[in-house]
């Protein structure tokens, strides 16, 4: 190995390892949204419940849906593309002379090939709607059964299709991280 592919090769883990920890704080973001996501619900739906007449504070469960749901989307998009990114771009330049049968960085696909893997992926982006959209949709159902000033009951009605909007998006999050990295780089049609 001459010196320029020496230096390409640490360059590469260098690199390797700042991703890796953007991608752990990332991970770490994305998790404790979702904690963050039912503190605030129960804070919200605590203050409905302790007095009548309040149900109008339920207006702010989606906004919370919203803005927490969309950071986390936004988290585990980002997570997903590292990912591809180590796999396909990193690891054939760290890889120069692999010894037989090795591949750099293999954890990254390594991990996608277990059993039960397209269950638990299924499974989570179940919980990601419950949790986020599901969420602010269940407190406007729960303010539109309890009435409200009109002001509230309009702003409700611009919420729905956000709701829905933030649920196509973890739908597409979780469809893309089933895809290989070089789909997810090339853009679909209706995307361009």
């Amino acid at each position: 190995m001459d010196g320029v592919e020496s230096g390409d090769r640490l360059a590469a883990m260098a690199e390797y390892g700042t991703l890796k920890a953007e991608q752990l704080a990332r991970i770490g973001t994305r998790d404790n949204l979702l904690y963050a996501t039912l503190a605030a619900y129960a804070a919200v739906f605590a203050a409905a419940s302790s007095a009548a007449g309040r149900s109008g504070v339920l207006v702010a469960v989606p906004l919370v849906s919203l803005v927490l749901g969309w950071t986390y989307v936004t988290n585990d998009r980002k997570i997903t593309e590292i990912g591809g990114y180590v796999k396909d771009h990193l690891a054939g330049q760290v890889s120069a002379n692999p010894p037989r049968g090795a591949r750099a960085f293999a954890w990254e696909t390594r991990h996608r090939d277990t059993a039960g893997r397209r269950r638990s992926k299924t499974v989570q982006a179940a919980v990601d709607l419950l949790a986020f959209p599901g969420g602010g949709l269940a407190a406007l159902v729960t303010l539109w059964a309890h009435g409200g000033d009109a002001p509230v009951l309009a702003l409700s009605a611009v919420e729905v299709p956000a709701l829905a909007l933030l649920g196509w998006e973890v739908l597409r999050t979780a469809r893309d991280a089933r895809r290989p990295a070089r789909e997810r780089a090339t853009p679909r049609p209706e995307e361009t």
